[in-house]
């Protein structure tokens, strides 16, 4: 029977729920342990599919589908292992399941109220995944913070739980702060008292304390937490402040936390933890021997968050390439104001973004062609793609009206159209192509030195392809369909065979690259982006040489 380990939040938000679950799973895991990480999301919104990346950041998409919250992508960086669309639950999924089945006459004329039936169904989808069979360990991060109204029915779903499990089958991880006040000079533990005052009030006891913290902990703060909060002294555990996400396994486990949380399931600690890959990829990540500078060309730049994967993409390539790489965000409505020389001209590689919306596209599109005329490595995501397709008609073809139907439904010379099978389409969520689709790759290309492969599968997001009524003008142009999908011939990656590295993919490679496994086309990139810096930094010297004589 699997184990159960929920975590909660209190003081405030933001305080890292994700990464402390993907850490402590990241750990249980190097000791042989099957674990996986699901989250439990508080908003009404049946998936964050139709969520404005300002309000909620990138929407991550899983193998099977699932438009789902950007933590699921951290749980797959950490752990290597695809999540589904059981990993990630709404109030708005729980409600529209139990409302469907109030409907069907499911309750035999019974009110349906919050409890028991809105927390059976919490509780149903909690326990899905342990029941598979498929893991030994299912960690359940709990959305928002406590006190949180909309947060309620998942509290009390985790306190019935507690009656329905044995004791040692499940424990509550509760997160807080440790506020520092320079005035007193001291780490405050009021508002995590609060907090587990405020857990304890619904019926819940954490068994293990996790700190936020900008300072070490002293040992009488650790007994002074215990002692008020109710928990053992080595339950208490600092969350410092640390330079990379990637450090924080490395912290929990000098902490201890995968041995305390492995004793009081009642698990043994498994075999040696095996973390040595993990320190290499720290190791290389703080000490690189090279610099490159990408510029991320996007429309959402304000938010990190918003392009989370493609930063962490980076990290991970970088990695690979012994490279640190330095991002220089660049909002595209930017770029429409001109001055593209200055903005771009310094950059080692630029990626274009992906996104949805004429807002910002001309911006994009001027700077795929200044990248594509001056030789510098590129690489365009979904809509970066897109605007590929649209530079090269307009300035290679010839077709100054070349367009997207997204953005012009009128346009003479649709190059991205809507795929027929989107154009009965209705609702908005859930309803684009999402998911793993394969790809079948052109030997010599670039896309098949990154892959070193004939058939790949990536995952989409998308209504609009790429037109192939326009293909063979763009292929006698210089501009060559190097991926299709092998089912519907849906061009997949675009590359123009003249430039140093110019690829633009329908799919999200972003979504792919963990520690373990960095993408390849991130990878070739970075490589890329290397060796143009390495070229031109030999140029000067050449240029000294030749003055001299």
């Amino acid at each position: 029977m699997a184990k159960y380990i929920f975590v909660t939040g209190g003081v405030t938000s933001s305080l890292g729920k994700g990464i402390f679950a993907a850490s402590l799973a990241k750990l249980l895991q190097s000791r042989g342990y099957r674990v996986t990480i699901q989250k439990f999301d508080p908003y009404i919104n049946v998936d964050p599919g139709t969520l404005n990346p300002y309000e909620h950041g990138e929407c991550y998409v899983t193998e099977d589908g699932a438009e789902t919250d950007l933590d699921l992508g951290h749980y797959e960086r950490f752990l290597n292992v695809p999540t589904s669309q059981a990993n990630n639950v709404t109030t708005g999924r729980i409600y529209q399941t139990v409302i469907n089945k109030e409907r069907q006459g499911a309750f035999l004329g019974k009110t349906v109220q919050v409890i028991p039936h809105i927390t059976d169904e919490i509780k149903r989808n909690m326990m899905l995944l342990g029941e598979s069979g498929n893991f030994d360990i299912v960690i359940t991060e709990i959305g928002g913070t406590v006190g949180d109204i909309e947060a309620l029915p998942y509290i009390e779903s985790v306190r019935q739980l507690k009656w329905d499990l044995a004791a040692n089958d499940m424990l509550v991880c509760h997160l807080t702060l440790l506020p520092y006040l320079k005035s007193a000079k001291e780490l405050k533990t009021k508002p995590t008292q609060h907090s587990v005052k405020e857990l304890q009030s619904y019926g819940l006891q954490p068994d293990i304390l996790v700190c936020r913290t900008e300072l070490e902990m002293t040992d009488d703060l650790r007994k002074k937490l215990a002692l008020f909060c109710n928990v053992s002294t080595d339950s208490v555990m600092q969350a410092m402040d640390v330079d990379t996400i990637y450090d924080v396994p490395l912290e929990y486990q000098r902490e201890h936390l995968d041995l305390i949380v492995l004793k009081k399931l009642g698990l043994s600690a498994g075999t040696p933890s095996n973390m040595d890959k993990w320190k290499d990829f720290v190791a290389t990540l703080k000490n690189p021997k090279h610099e490159v500078r990408i510029g991320l060309v996007g429309k959402y730049i304000e938010l990190q968050d918003a392009y989370k994967s493609i930063f962490e993409s980076f990290i991970h390539a970088g990695v690979v390439n012994e490279c640190r790489v330095t991002v220089e965000s660049i909002h595209s409505e930017d770029l429409e104001e001109g001055n593209i020389e200055a903005q771009l001209s310094h950059l080692d590689g630029v990626l274009v973004a992906p996104g949805f919306g004429s807002r910002g596209i001309e911006g994009k599109i001027a700077a795929i062609r200044y990248v594509r005329e001056h030789n510098i490595p590129f690489l365009g995501i979904c809509l970066g793609m897109q605007m590929a397709a649209i530079e090269f008609a307009r300035n290679k073809l010839n077709l100054a009206d070349a367009h997207s139907t997204e953005m012009d439904k009128t346009t003479a010379n649709p190059v991205i159209n809507m795929m027929e099978s989107q154009k009965a389409v209705v609702n908005k969520g859930g309803t684009m192509r999402l998911g793993a689709y394969n790809c079948a790759l052109v030997k010599g290309t670039k896309a098949y030195e990154a892959y070193g492969t004939e058939m790949i599968s990536e995952r989409h997001r998308h209504r609009y392809e790429f037109n192939n009524s326009y293909l063979a003008d763009y292929e006698a142009a210089g501009m060559i369909a190097s991926g299709k999908n092998p089912d519907n011939n849906l061009v997949e990656i675009v590359e123009v065979p003249e430039h140093p590295w110019y690829v633009g993919v329908q799919f999200h490679p972003e979504l792919k690259s963990t520690v373990e496994n960095p993408h390849p086309l991130f990878v070739g990139l970075i490589k890329a982006a290397m060796a143009k810096k390495k070229a031109g930094s030999k140029q000067p010297e050449r240029i000294a040489e030749t003055a001299n004589v």
